[in-house]
């Protein structure tokens, strides 16, 4: 999917045009319940304690004109709509991961996985490029 209908030209960068879609508190906890599995709206409003219906239902529209999350309605009765991240959802959660690391390491003090470096440093064979000049 190609670009959204949000502040044409006025992206500064990437992370700027990145935190357009996913700006406020609750956008980042959609993605993040969806990661999970697909979600029903209730269920959605259940794993996200303190939203209201209005700005959920909200969020999930823009998240969907943004190509974020899908939609599907089913022909029942009583009528069953499900949210569901697209691959754009997927890849952006995927971006978030490491955002997700960093808060874990350093705002609620949970360690890393075995094996991995503690915040701050590096392993032998970590890929860094050279800074020339530094003395």
């Amino acid at each position: 999917m190609g670009t959204t209908g949000r502040r044409p030209g006025a992206y500064v960068c990437g992370i700027d045009a990145a935190m357009d879609l996913i700006g406020g508190k609750w956008k980042v906890l959609i993605l993040w319940a969806l990661n999970e599995r697909p979600c029903r709206f209730g269920e959605l409003r259940r794993e996200l304690p303190g939203v209201t219906e209005k700005v959920l239902a909200s969020h999930l529209r823009e998240m969907e004109a943004d190509g974020l999350v899908h939609r599907e309605a089913y022909d029942e009765v009583p009528p069953r709509v499900e949210y569901s991240l697209t691959p754009r959802g997927v890849s952006l959660n995927a971006a978030l991961e490491p955002l997700g690391a960093w808060g874990r390491a350093n705002i609620l003090g949970v360690p890393s996985a075995p094996g991995s470096p503690a915040p701050g440093q590096m392993r032998e064979d970590d890929d860094v490029p050279l800074v020339t000049g530094a003395a």
